[in-house]
């Protein structure tokens, strides 16, 4: 797509030194989701990996859960009044007999790239029943040490962040630490997405021996997306939602919040972190 970044000129103030520059500037553009051609969504994202973040919203939605359940997405030509196609709206098809829940087409939303969903009647519309429950046998049992490690994994692996500073990522971890996936968007809950979507494309849902890591803060929202792939453990380097502790607690999520080197805070899930008897009596 070549817009994931754009250029712009900036006036630079360095110790009382101006100087004229062009710098570098991570791109922000809406994606209209359709779904079986009609409007549900619109997401401001960062172009790029569109079709997986469509398909990872409607993960998160209720509506997709195997990689059968989707027939294709195109980018719909004509997007614009002159007919043009502007690669901004994209239109996903169900295959025939897949249930489209009510409350997914009864309902026009709009999404930001700061603050998620918003504009949910109500908590209950948000807690969408997952069609893989957090199910990891054996249970997943990951060391505080090497949870201590993967915020800089996710680090090094960021290269759009590199060049711009203006990036959100999120990354999928296997129970070893080994990077498996990483993406990165204007918006957490596009990032996170865009993993879920890839997954769901590629037959790997439920992500049940995984990790989720995002920069930033933890929100219900990205606790949702984790119950909804299935994934058992969710870490942030920042902190976590009220609403995101109870979902976790009550869908058996593991949680993790201000990741930050050796100190990090669990709360929920504490059974998969493999505590040492003398640090857990401590």
């Amino acid at each position: 797509m070549g817009r994931v970044t754009e250029r712009r000129k900036v006036l630079r103030i360095r110790d009382g030194v101006v100087s004229s520059r062009p710098d570098t500037l991570v791109a922000e553009e809406p994606l209209e989701i359709r779904l079986n051609g009609k409007p549900l969504a619109i997401t401001m994202r960062t172009p790029g990996d569109d079709f997986a973040l469509a398909a990872g919203f409607l993960v998160s939605e209720g509506v997709l859960a195997e990689g059968s359940d989707l027939q294709n997405i195109v980018y719909c030509a004509g997007a614009t009044v002159d007919g043009s196609n502007t690669y901004n709206v994209v239109d996903v098809r169900t295959a025939p007999g897949v249930t489209v829940p009510d409350i997914t087409l009864e309902r026009n939303v709009y999404t930001t790239s700061s603050c998620g969903l918003c504009g949910k009647a109500s908590l209950d519309a948000v807690r969408t029943t997952t069609r893989w429950p957090i199910a990891d046998t054996p249970p997943l049992r990951v060391a505080p040490e090497l949870l201590a490690v993967l915020p800089d994994r996710l680090r090094e692996s960021q290269r759009v962040f590199d060049r711009t500073g203006g990036l959100h990522a999120a990354a999928l971890f296997s129970e070893d630490g080994e990077l498996l996936d990483v993406r990165e968007d204007v918006g957490r809950h596009n990032a996170v997405d865009k993993l879920v979507g890839h997954a769901l494309q590629n037959s790997g849902l439920p992500l049940s021996r995984a990790i989720l890591l995002v920069s930033g803060r933890a929100s219900f929202e990205l606790a949702q997306k984790a119950v909804m792939a299935g994934i058992p453990m969710l870490a942030a380097v920042s902190a976590p939602s009220s609403l995101a502790v109870d979902l976790a607690a009550e869908t058996g999520l593991t949680l993790v919040g201000f990741l930050r080197g050796s100190s990090m805070n669990v709360y929920a899930g504490e059974d998969r972190i493999a505590l040492r008897t003398a640090a857990a009596r401590g």
